[in-house]
């Protein structure tokens, strides 16, 4: 096979060159490949020539993990077949799929139950056979950006909003294939390798050893997706989930489905103040099992919300926006209508107690209502992309600020109050939204000048010091990649990063993949 498949990155490529981070990188050229054959001969070729690479899948991150620092893009967009569905004795179901499947069109296929199964074999189509007659099914994960790919997600270990009642997505990774540098296959089934202690050993499907010593650091007990996942005695398939694309390339994916709730409702609550909000949260979060999803959304960025439905058409179908001054999103999912309609009376009463107004909510009970209040969630992200977009046409050094940083239950009120007093200390306009169930919202802040944005990447780390001292993690879902590196040192300390490089070392030996993920070159074996 040629070589003809690196291509020099002219202009027609550039836009290969950024993601959602609005980070714009540097390459020489970029590869398209299909399959593991492709990919082997483009690997090949980088290995000979001692060339980085930069795996990306659609470009979606928030932290430039696929943006390129020099050398060569590999781009996993056309590898996007859903390869087969398999069913365990307990009757759960499991599709295997490769790295370029958008999210949204899997959604899409699960629920009308219609795969295109060319090449499947027989037990994959059995399985098939009984999917189509089983009660419907769900991939839990849920980012924001469901154009996201399969193989993004896992890089990232991402998650989303419903990740507060199932997790992140190494949750519901069974197995994978990985590509080394070399060409070299790993093929790993949950359960099957275990370290032992803090030394893992895996073997290629070619036969060749590799002795991998794991970091010594332990990982925050909270939502958490920075740096390399480890611990004592751990299935040797989560080290990759959530790797950045510093370790191989993942060729091919198996998730597992859950059977979806009998009735998902949701509920817009509006509160006068956020500390009456907090009180909500906490409430919930202890009174209440059937909680699929618990969002954050501040005065700010309802304000941001009610100027964009006033200002731009294409916010037109959010609804009328009440004056309150924060809003939290509960999604409930239960077994049936009936329960859900209690758990609803129930959230009521919870809002009473905290001193909110039930009537001062929006319930979906419909797939079209729930649709609309999706849509209300994912707009914020999008009102502070257009601005930033504005203002880096004014001024190229603006990006795109918003935190990813969580903590332990108890320390929700003091980070919350931290974040609003540091950030009017120093003048900065911002909203906050997010994950508030997993104690993990996203501070965006819209700098108007470089001057503020310097301030606010300044104010950034030192938050990050306080995270990490409150036994939190400087990156709950978006990884690390290039963004967030001075964070991951500030969270467990040059040793530990020292160490991750080593075990980046054993997969990749010339240190060819990823460069600038999770450490910068400089600092690797410091």
């Amino acid at each position: 096979m040629p070589y003809t498949l690196i291509k020099p990155m002219t202009e027609e490529y550039q836009v290969y060159l950024r993601d959602e981070s609005r980070t714009i990188g540097r390459a020489e050229a970029i590869a398209f490949v299909r399959n593991e054959a492709e990919l082997a001969v483009v690997l090949a070729k980088a290995h000979a020539d001692g060339t980085p690479v930069t795996l990306q899948g659609a470009r979606t991150g928030l932290a430039a993990a696929a943006v390129p620092n020099g050398g060569l893009v590999i781009n996993l967009m056309r590898m996007d077949r859903v390869t087969g569905l398999r069913r365990d004795a307990e009757g759960r179901f499991y599709i295997r799929l490769q790295p370029g499947v958008i999210l949204s069109q899997l959604n899409k296929r699960i629920a009308d139950k219609r795969f295109d199964t060319t090449g499947w074999d027989d037990s994959a189509l059995a399985a098939y056979a009984a999917f189509k007659e089983a009660p419907e099914q769900f991939f839990t994960p849920d980012p924001t950006e469901s154009s996201c790919s399969i193989g993004g997600m896992v890089a990232c270990n991402a998650s989303g909003a419903r990740s507060y009642r199932y997790g992140p997505v190494r949750e519901h990774v069974s197995a994978l294939r990985l590509m080394l540098t070399d060409g070299q296959i790993l093929t790993i089934d949950r359960g099957q390798v275990f370290a032992r202690g803090r030394r893992l050993t895996l073997t290629t499907d070619q036969g060749r050893r590799l002795d991998i010593r794991l970091p010594d650091y332990t990982m925050p007990r909270t939502k958490n997706a920075s740096g390399y996942y480890v611990k004592d005695d751990m299935d040797a398939i989560d080290l990759i989930i959530g790797s950045d694309g510093t370790l191989g390339v993942i060729t091919q994916i198996e998730v597992a489905l859950q059977p979806l709730p009998g009735a998902i409702w949701g509920a817009a609550c509006f509160f006068e103040r956020e500390s009456q909000a907090i009180d909500f949260v906490i409430k919930v979060r202890q009174e209440l099992d059937q909680v699929g999803a618990l969002e954050f959304f501040d005065a700010r960025c309802l304000k941001l919300l009610r100027t964009a439905r006033a200002e731009n058409p294409a916010f037109g179908g959010l609804p009328a926006i009440p004056e309150q001054r924060t809003c939290i999103y509960v999604e409930l999912h239960c077994a049936d209508e009936q329960e859900a309609a209690r758990r609803l009376f129930g959230l009521g009463e919870m809002m009473t107690a905290c001193g909110g107004d039930e009537r001062d909510t929006w319930v979906c009970r419909t797939v079209f209502d729930r649709d609309k209040l999706i849509f209300f969630r994912h707009a914020a992200p999008e009102c502070v992309n257009m601005i930033i977009d504005q203002r880096k046409k004014r001024d190229p050094v603006i990006t795109k600020l918003g935190t990813d940083m969580a903590v332990p239950d108890r320390h929700l009120k003091e980070v919350m109050a931290m974040y609003h007093r540091d950030l009017e200390a120093l003048g900065l306009e911002y909203a906050i939204w997010g994950h508030v169930g997993n104690n993990h919202v996203h501070v965006n802040v819209l700098p108007r000048t470089a001057e503020e944005h310097g301030r606010t990447k300044a104010l950034y780390l030192e938050w990050a010091k306080t995270i990490s001292q409150l036994g939190g993690s400087v990156s709950a879902e978006h990884g690390v990649g290039k963004l967030k590196a001075g964070f991951l040192r500030v969270m467990y300390g040059d040793d530990a990063i020292s160490q991750m490089t080593a075990l980046k070392r054993a997969f990749d030996p010339k240190g060819l993949l990823g460069v600038g993920n999770l450490f910068a070159p400089e600092g690797e074996g410091r």
